[in-house]
């Protein structure tokens, strides 16, 4: 078997056709002369057949990709915001295997670094992928389950904190020795963990990031949420006739009224937790590989995996079962939830918000957007469109507006950061407000029953955090981006709340003299590594 195939060499950089046909010859020669040291064997090939085609360069910034904006500025926060955004996509769609970019009415910048794409950004992309396009939160997604129940609010909230968990780490062997509450935190067996996917170099080794993430939400924006929702005869016939006529069924089947159903309604939302984001880390390790070979000057975020490559094969297939496990992960808590509540299950459905979508050889982005065009039989897409914790969760059917990419907005976005958020509550020595916080909390969550499985309330993922609930189902109509068709009504809702200081930025003088000698243990061992290169592996051996 050659050392070298075609597909080395055109992963080093030459082109396909006749000129693979060059290398591979040299490469046979000096293979039968007894060299079969990779890179030395690249070296010599690249010596007698050049590679024909250059690295590739940026657009200027005269002439990036087109940009279409799904967006409007009410006041000046909006304005400022909008700006930021603009100027973080027009620097991404100088990337060269980026065709078009569009931003969604919750648009908000990301991050400050060059070529980020901002929260609510798509992007269409020609046979690759940017894994920082998606995101490390792989697959953060919307699920509804409809059900009915003759418990309150309060019994029901009681049943979905403890089928739920939020929080760093991940569920545990054992029951923990002090268990809160209600709470059950132990692993969740689930059969999407047993697939045989673990061969695939982005998912080698990460079956136990799997295992213990299942009906676990993490922390941030995500939430357990439960509403109500009321569905007229006229909402019924347009799910029906929008080729959702399975779930307008069950909704009708569930109930004795002729020309309306009212149900209980859970929606949860989170991503992929630890399996999505070392799966993010490898894909983007593979990106800034291959783009150093086949380009030059592209900034970090904007990296990508060409499709037509062993890596760009391995990596989609990465994603697919990530996407998987992911609604595996929301149907996990829902059937726990039903378990518990012993409530009756009438229907379900979910989509995706933050992925990458493959539709022939485009690879559509959407880093919080909410995929709104046809499906394979024409009908448009069924999607989840949260506000904030306080407001209905909106039902949309998309509008496959293809000016915008058929996408349409995830949520509110954020006109300011967590941080500045905050900025108003503090006090003059640079200590929070107390008492302001919990008013304000108090304030804009009154109508609801809210919990923070933390215990301590995050004001930055309350109402105030978000932009205007109206606002956001305004634009959506005015650039016809779907169609709203029903609205689940607040009832409840259950974020991760404020945990603290997370283990890992704890400052040492808080830590256990054992956890400082592991600390100090750690460091010598990396030092070690780093002084021995290679020769560690041997005497690991040992």
């Amino acid at each position: 078997m050659p050392i070298l195939t075609g597909d080395d060499l055109i992963e080093a950089g030459w082109q396909s056709g006749p000129e693979i046909g060059k290398a591979l010859k040299v490469a046979s020669e000096y293979e039968a002369r007894g060299i079969t040291d990779r890179k030395y064997l690249l070296k010599l090939i690249a010596k007698q057949v050049p590679k024909s085609n250059p690295k590739i360069s940026l657009r200027s910034a005269d002439d990036h990709a087109p940009l279409t904006e799904a967006i409007e500025a009410t006041c000046d926060a909006d304005a400022k915001n909008i700006g930021a955004v603009r100027r973080h996509m027009e620097e991404l769609l100088r990337t060269p295997v980026i065709e078009r970019g569009s931003i969604m009415p919750d648009a908000c910048p990301a991050g400050s670094a060059l070529g980020t794409i901002p929260v609510g950004g798509a992007i269409a992309v020609k046979n690759a992928i940017i894994p920082n396009a998606h995101s490390a939160d792989i697959c953060c997604s919307m699920y509804a389950t409809f059900f009915r129940s003759g418990k309150d609010v309060s019994e029901l909230m009681d049943d979905l904190e403890g089928s739920t968990r939020f929080g760093w780490g991940g569920r545990h062997e054992k029951p923990l020795e002090t268990p809160k509450p209600n709470r059950d935190e132990v692993i969740v067996p689930h059969d999407i963990v047993d697939e045989e996917v673990w061969g695939n170099p982005f998912l080698s080794g990460l079956q136990n990031h799997a295992r213990i993430h299942i009906a676990d939400q993490g922390d941030g924006n995500h939430f357990a949420f439960l509403g109500r929702v009321e569905f007229n005869k006229e909402q019924l016939t347009a799910l029906a006739q929008s080729g959702q006529a399975e779930l307008a069924n069950a909704l009708r089947a569930s109930s004795v009224e002729n020309d309306s159903v009212t149900t209980l309604a859970l929606v949860t939302h989170h991503g992929s937790r630890g399996l999505g984001a070392q799966v993010f880390k490898r894909g983007q390790k593979a990106a800034e590989k291959h783009t150093h070979k086949v380009a030059k000057g592209v900034p970090k975020p904007a990296m990508w995996i060409d499709y037509d490559t062993d890596a760009g094969h391995d990596y989609w297939e990465a994603l697919e079962y990530v996407g998987r496990w992911t609604k595996a992960n929301h149907q996990s808590i829902h059937a726990r939830f039903l378990e518990r509540s012993e409530a009756t299950h009438i229907a379900d459905f979910g989509n995706e918000h933050n992925f990458v979508w493959k539709q022939g050889d485009t690879f559509l982005h959407g880093k919080g957007a909410t995929p709104a065009w046809l499906d394979d039989d024409g009908h448009p897409l069924l999607g989840l469109i949260p506000l904030n914790m306080a407001a209905p969760i909106l039902m949309v059917l998309g509008s496959d507006n293809a000016d915008y990419l058929s996408f349409c907005p995830h949520g509110a976005g954020r006109n300011v950061s967590r941080t500045a958020t905050m900025r108003p509550f503090m006090n003059k020595d640079g200590t929070l407000d107390e008492e302001a916080i919990a008013r304000e909390i108090a304030r804009t969550t009154k109508d609801i029953e809210a919990r923070w499985w933390h215990g301590k309330p995050d004001l930055s993922e309350c109402p105030i955090g978000y932009k205007s609930a109206d606002q956001v189902k305004a634009q959506i109509a005015q650039f016809n981006l779907a169609d709203i068709v029903a609205e689940i009504q607040p009832l409840g809702s259950i974020m991760a709340g404020d945990p603290g200081t997370p283990p890992w930025k704890r400052r040492k003088e808080e830590l256990t003299p054992k956890q400082l000698r592991q600390i100090e243990h750690r460091a010598e061992r990396r030092k070690t590594r780093q002084r021995l290169g290679d020769d560690w592996r041997e005497i690991e051996k040992y």
